[in-house]
């Protein structure tokens, strides 16, 4: 399931957009806002795959909102004038949408990102094949590539823009969004809560609540009490 943000200052045009996701069942809406500084306190918040964002809004244009964003989902933009559209393309947007916004045209840009995202799996299984037969990972810390093995993880923390990697001995503090780092881990790793994966090896107790490893208990979130059914 795809989590998805609405970011438009007109609520017809983000009526139109949620009535067009209801009809794909891959896609979940996790909210709908009408404002780019709306937008940034839910991002904080939460995990979004795919943000559709207006690009004409007062105080804070859809295009400069995402260039500043240091952890970037991918996005489509939305909106009524056509000049914008080689700004969209140079942030990489998955596609460039016209209002009106039909439902052929929406569903050919979801088609897009779905495309994206196999190809990217892809890519993430091969990588995490690497990572398996090697048993470490690089990580920038300051201006250091610093190698931490997987086996010496306890868990990891998000933290706004960053996460902490609790180590026995030392906890390193990176620039990285929880779930692009997850997705470089192994099996071994599991997401508890929207904001801590933690190595399941290291695991000593765990209720339907909160987890333990060691003295340290880590909260379970609602959402992914299905990860731990196979402890």
């Amino acid at each position: 399931m795809y989590r998805c943000l609405i970011v438009d200052d007109e609520e017809l045009a983000r009526e139109l957009i949620e009535t067009h996701l209801k009809q794909l069942d891959d896609f979940e809406l996790v909210a709908s806002c009408d404002s780019a500084i709306e937008a940034s306190k839910i991002l904080q918040q939460e995990s979004i795959d795919l943000l559709f964002l207006d690009i004409e809004m007062p105080v804070l244009k859809g295009t400069d909102f995402f260039k500043n964003l240091i952890v970037k989902p991918h996005v489509i933009f939305t909106t009524a004038y056509r000049d914008y559209a080689l700004d969209g393309f140079e942030l990489n947007a998955v596609d460039y949408l016209l209002k009106p916004i039909t439902f052929s045209r929406f569903f050919m840009a979801t088609e897009k990102f779905i495309a994206l995202q196999n190809t990217q799996s892809v890519s993430t299984e091969n990588e995490k094949t690497t990572q398996k037969k090697d048993d470490f990972i690089f990580v920038r810390e300051d201006r250091k590539q610093v190698k931490v093995f997987y086996d010496d993880i306890l868990y990891i923390e998000s933290v706004k823009d960053y996460i902490k990697i609790h180590l026995p001995d030392k906890i390193r503090l990176i620039k990285h969004s929880l779930t692009s780092f997850g997705d470089r881990l192994d099996e071994r790793f599991i997401r508890i809560h929207r904001s801590y994966i933690v190595n399941r090896d290291k695991i000593t107790a765990y209720t339907k609540q909160d987890i333990e490893i060691d003295t340290i208990e880590i909260p379970i979130g609602e959402n992914y009490k299905m990860n731990i059914s196979d402890l």
